[in-house]
């Protein structure tokens, strides 16, 4: 029988968010339905509020969860009730042409469950990125329920789910950064600062820091900067140039989604060097750049979708690195909070208070 039970709405755009009564279906063929125990209160969640993503109002909020599985649907035997286990946001499908070619961490026709929630009048819900996870049940994907090591506590798990994975893997998968690097990170937010714990799990020599926000800077170091630049009053290209002997970096990651941070990036680094974009713009931005710069200075443009990750590979690996006390995961939440406090988690997030709010059910 569906399930009844409670949710954040984002009912239009740039309203603030209510909390309803929703209903969720039994899973289907090839889902499962996942009781929610903790739930980050990412950016992203908020630029679907603002409808920067999409205007498929309304949405139901929240991807960045952990819990465990209380029904499967049919056909499914990957995962059992009572499994702990990170949802994903992608579930390669294992048959596009992506997935085919060797690069499933593209695929182009990733996997969602295909009942709708609804409110109670009917009205289908967006879940957002094919999750909707500020709720206490949510149907998604077999797929998308990746199992990890159970003894990790659900509101740090989550966090890997989408933010925490966006920065390790800009830095480990999609910048390929290795031992002996130099790296430079635009932004230095729940994703920027992933990127910097990523960089040194991975060996760089040299980690630069950059934002405007001294508190923020800080919080950088704490994660394994080891050099900060406030662009407010510092230009950052002069000041990762000097750094690093008037070459600048070999990987540079953006992690702010805007044209100006983007042309810092590309500019601080070093001949042939590489830039990240995991930084999410809005639709109206545009990038002027000359291109006989993007010519001369060779190098990769490269922009990270999900830290290019595969949720059933990366995911328990960052955990067990977590629980082993080589990623310090537990830095990264800030606060923990009722599910009727998203929407002051969202002001918050907005002045830069909290690296993470996590909602716990």
């Amino acid at each position: 029988m569906p399930h009844q039970t409670q949710g954040i709405v984002a009912v239009g755009k740039g309203e603030p968010v209510q909390l309803q009564p929703i209903i969720v279906p039994d899973p289907g063929p090839g889902e499962v339905l996942v009781r929610v125990q903790a739930s980050g209160v990412c950016h992203t969640d908020l630029h679907y509020r603002e409808g920067a993503i999409s205007d498929d109002f309304p949405f139901l909020l929240g991807h960045e969860a952990a819990g465990t599985i209380e029904e499967v649907g049919e056909g499914v035997d990957d995962v059992a009730p009572g499994d702990f286990v990170v949802i994903a946001w992608r579930a390669p499908c294992g048959t596009c042409r992506s997935c085919l070619r060797g690069r499933p961490w593209y695929c182009f026709d990733s996997r969602n469950a295909r009942q709708p929630m609804t409110l109670e009048d009917g009205t289908p819900l967006s879940p957002a990125l094919g999750i909707g996870a500020f709720t206490e049940l949510t149907v998604v994907d077999a797929g998308q329920a990746v199992k990890v090591n159970p003894a990790a506590r659900p509101e740090v798990a989550g966090l890997i789910g989408c933010g925490i994975m966006a920065g390790l893997g800009a830095a480990l998968n999609t910048g390929n950064v290795s031992r002996g690097d130099s790296v430079a990170v635009f932004g230095c937010g729940g994703v920027g600062d992933a990127a910097i714990a990523g960089s040194r799990l991975a060996g760089a020599h040299t980690i630069i820091a950059v934002d405007i926000d001294d508190r923020k800077l800080q919080w950088a170091r704490d994660f394994g900067a080891t050099h900060t630049v406030n662009a407010s009053n510092t230009d950052p290209v002069e000041a990762i140039q000097e750094l690093t002997g008037g070459n600048g970096v070999d990987v540079a990651i953006e992690a702010v989604g805007t044209p100006e941070t983007y042309k810092q990036a590309f500019y601080a680094r070093d001949l042939a060097g590489t830039v990240v974009l995991v930084g999410v713009p809005n639709p109206e931005m545009r990038l002027d750049l000359p291109l006989l710069d993007v010519f001369g200075r060779g190098g990769s443009l490269k922009s990270s979708w999900y830290g290019d990750c595969l949720p059933k590979r990366d995911f328990p690996m960052f955990i067990d690195l977590y629980l082993q006390g080589r990623l310090d995961l537990d830095r990264f939440v800030s606060e923990t909070i009722a599910i009727g406090d998203v929407e002051e988690a969202f002001h918050k997030m907005e002045s830069g208070e909290v690296l993470r709010s996590v909602v716990v059910f």
